[in-house]
């Protein structure tokens, strides 16, 4: 069909409608046919927002039959100021082409959620996709998008979350620009990416001088140069000035005028260079997660003092890649050493918080094989070697270092039968799964890695529903502090900010035992049962109130006016934080916002003593060893963590382990061969806990903030520890014994700015891979959640999972 018949029928169909031709229509026509007479390419270009309501219908009508007519291509940009057109309308007219649609522009729309939610459940025929909303947070776009190469999402300032099927429709895509969202998930990302057949170009920060995702030119460029060079060595001497770089190769100079041009072109030389997480700066636009940037920045700060870490020192014995002056590592580590000082440029814009994420780049690289360009910097093959290699240094695939992923059904045979074969984690070849280590944990963890595998995106609970057991009364309960059960799995504690106390079956919901507050309302911040006698349990409030409680004599309901005239009361001890009993149960420790702790006598109810001036801060916890009932160790604000033994008569302790920050947290391992430190600000160690010697640094990122209280526990006995903090929405989950990262665990509130952070957590001592967190929130209108997370049942977490309160007045205090 020509464009003559084609704005025929056009008119034809504003007959029909009964509505007059658009002039801004009919102009679309005449400068058709002018390229047409030119032997230009015919595009017409749809500017929603000259356009009315009733102008739509006609063009939907006619838009089906651009893909015959010698119209070549028609881009679309829906703009703000179109916000009062039928967005129905703008749908149906989107999809009204199907082969011919180039562009659909959505940067500057003001679009509704409805309109986004058809949109992505739905499809666009279009290849190029600009899109641009700060209604989106959680994407799922299983629309049909089968014709699409570009996607970009930059600017999307409330995205923290790709869904499990996010993009599935997409055989097509090629290019994808995700710049200033706040994803910050490197595994559910990468699974999602990992999807994608045809995707080679990916970012999530763009170079300063690119437009597109693209290889940045200046690499393009340099690189051409280079490749005309003959190099006579392996080994690059790089020495930085101030304004310039020159890069010697052999005789050879060439010289860079700016940092970008010296950056892309380390990255391009020879294959052999590989510059490694660069300084990610913002301008006074960008809107990135404000705790990891501040963290980041210091962490520049104090690096622009102090040589650049050698991250490679794990892979070879340093004096080995020292005295090989050709291993790539050392080829590496030189050329990292010295580019340091050409470093402090604005090299990068706009990123996502996920470009924080230590070894982001290389974790994305070693994800996503197909890759080319990441952040507008060509993947060399020099670069893929090596981001494998540091992401098996830094990073477990699979649990207990399993690196190959199992059917639990090939286990499960392999468990009836007594005899198979399979992968040894440090072997590629095939042996009898006892050849890699005979153990009656064998299976379990075999089937721990085998479900752990499938559940990237990890299943969350709610440990019950307050509103539905509270509903009768109009009450609203508010947990501060929780713990599991030492010998029931069904059965955990949880005390309130109103100072109540409740036992719940945290596996059907239903409420086992509680206890109302007495008086004032005092946030209960310490519990702890008691082994020898299950029923009973020690609680501690903020008020100094000490209490022993029988849960066999609680009421089972709700709102009772039951204020434990059967609890035996302690003598207080003011500003408490924490409680612990010892091993054999007679006696417990208590510590507070003061220096010193106070021992009880469980069975006569008398405070045996008070050790006075042990730390020169206050103890925020006091923790007695799992097997001995005389050992105990503090951790204290003034940076040290003590061990101490009663026999001795603490006045002076058994040694002391000092942290860089002040200490939130320590506990025993559930063998006491270790303590797990936890100072603020992500500052997590495991020390031996025979003399206080360091065994694992976790180097987990800090933030910068001085009021990020971290907290860290042991999972699956001592074989992980999980870790998270008062300032960050994200749990981590570490292997005990290397250290390296087996997976982060996010959590999301439903609106967008409600900031939700880990105020509490324990590992579940009965399941593997489970653990429960206490999230809050700063909205002080939203509702507070012990939640239940198991890392081996994938799921989509609920959407009302993951709501809390304003606790920030408590979250430094107890465990």
């Amino acid at each position: 069909m020509d464009i003559s018949s084609l704005q025929d029928w056009y008119l034809d169909s504003c007959r029909r409608h009964k509505v007059p031709p658009s002039s801004t229509v009919l102009s679309w026509f005449s400068k058709a046919k002018v390229q047409k007479s030119c032997q230009e390419k015919c595009k017409i270009v749809v500017l929603l927002n000259q356009l009315k309501d009733d102008d739509i219908l006609p063009l939907i009508d006619v838009f089906p039959e651009i893909d015959s007519s010698d119209i070549d291509a028609v881009d679309i940009f829906h703009h703000e100021s179109t916000s009062f057109l039928n967005e129905e309308y703008i749908l149906s007219l989107m999809n009204a082409i199907k082969l011919k649609l180039q562009v659909i522009d959505l940067t500057n729309a003001s679009t509704k959620k409805d309109f986004l939610w058809d949109l992505c459940h739905v499809g666009l025929p279009c290849h190029v996709l600009n899109l641009r909303s700060s209604h989106i947070q959680k994407l799922n776009m299983v629309g049909r998008f089968m014709r699409l190469h570009t996607l970009n999402l930059d600017f999307c300032t409330s995205l923290t979350t790709l869904q499990k099927d996010c993009f599935s429709c997409m055989p097509k895509l090629m290019r994808l620009s995700m710049c200033e969202t706040r994803v910050a998930n490197l595994w559910t990302t990468t699974a999602v990416l990992a999807k994608l057949p045809s995707l080679l170009e990916l970012r999530f920060q763009n170079c300063l001088c690119c437009k597109d995702t693209g290889p940045c030119r200046a690499s393009s460029s340099e690189k051409g140069k280079l490749e005309n060079e003959s190099p006579r060595s392996n080994v690059i001497n790089i020495r930085s000035y101030n304004e310039e770089l020159s890069v010697v190769t052999g005789c050879d100079t060439l010289q860079a005028s700016s940092a970008g041009e010296t950056i892309m072109a380390l990255l391009s030389l020879q294959e052999s260079v590989r510059v490694p997480e660069v300084q990610r700066a913002t301008d006074d636009t960008s809107e990135v997660d404000e705790v990891k940037l501040s963290g980041y920045l210091q962490n520049l700060l104090e690096a622009s003092t102090s040589s650049l870490p050698n991250l490679y020192e794990q892979t070879q014995p340093q004096n080995e890649i020292q005295d090989n002056d050709e291993h790539p590592l050392y080829v590496q580590k030189q050329a990292l050493t010295n580019v340091t000082g050409i470093l402090n440029k604005d090299t990068w814009h706009h990123p996502s918080p996920i470009c924080f994420e230590r070894h982001y780049r290389e974790y994305m690289v070693a994800s996503l094989p197909s890759l080319e360009v990441l952040d507008n910097l060509p993947i060399k093959k020099m670069e893929r070697e090596t981001s494998k290699t540091i992401c098996s240094e830094y990073y477990e695939y699979l649990p207990y270092k399993y690196n190959h992923r199992e059917s639990v059904v090939n286990i499960l045979q392999k468990r009836e039968m007594g005899t198979s074969v399979t992968y040894c984690q440090n072997s590629s070849k095939l042996k009898q799964p006892y050849s890699c280590g005979k153990s009656q944990y064998f299976f379990s963890r075999s089937l721990s890695a085998a479900k752990f595998g499938s559940s990237t995106w990890p299943f969350f609970h709610p440990v019950s529903s307050f509103s539905h057991i509270s509903k009768e009364e109009n009450k609203r309960l508010r947990p501060r502090q929780f713990e599991y059960h030492p010998s029931n799995s069904s059965l955990m504690a949880f005390g309130t900010l109103d100072g109540e106390i409740v036992v719940i079956n945290h596996e059907t919901g239903n409420i086992v035992g509680y206890n109302s507050s007495t008086g004032m309302m005092n946030s209960i911040l310490g519990l702890c049962w008691l082994k020898k006698y299950p029923s009973k349990i020690v609680s501690g409030s903020d008020n100094g109130c000490l209490k022993l409680f029988d849960v066999n004599q609680m009421p089972a309901k709700l709102g009772d006016t039951c204020c434990g005239s059967d609890a035996v009361s302690f003598e207080d001890f003011e500003q408490l934080t924490s409680v612990h009993v010892n091993s054999t149960d007679d006696k417990f420790l208590a510590s507070g916002y003061s220096k010193g702790v106070a021992l009880y006598d469980i069975s006569s109810g008398r405070r045996l003593q008070v050790f006075t001036n042990m730390h020169q801060e206050p103890i925020n916890v006091a923790k007695f060893a799992h097997h001995s009932p005389f050992m105990f160790a503090t951790s204290s604000f003034d940076k040290d963590v003590k061990m101490w033994d009663l026999r001795e008569r603490p006045e002076r302790p058994c040694y002391t382990a000092s942290s860089s920050r002040g200490n939130v947290m320590v506990c025993f391992s559930p063998d006491d061969l270790y303590l797990l430190v936890s100072a603020i600000d992500n500052e997590v160690k495991q020390l031996l806990a025979v003399d206080g010697r360091l065994h694992m640094n976790f180097n987990i990122t800090s933030t910068g903030s001085a009021h990020n209280y971290t907290r860290s526990y042991y999972m699956n006995g001592r074989d992980y520890i999980i870790s998270g903090s008062c300032d960050e929405h994200v749990v981590r989950i570490c292997c005990a014994q290397t250290g390296r990262r087996l997976r982060d665990v996010y959590i999301e509130g439903m609106e967008s700015g409600n900031s939700i952070f880990v105020q509490s957590l324990r590992g579940d001592p009965f399941r593997h891979f489970n653990f429960s967190m206490l999230t809050a929130c700063t909205r002080p209108t939203s509702k507070q959640e012990i939640v239940k997370v198991n890392l081996l049942a994938s799921s989509h977490y609920a959407d009302e999972c993951c709501h809390g309160q304003d606790i920030h007045p408590y979250c430094g205090r107890g465990g």
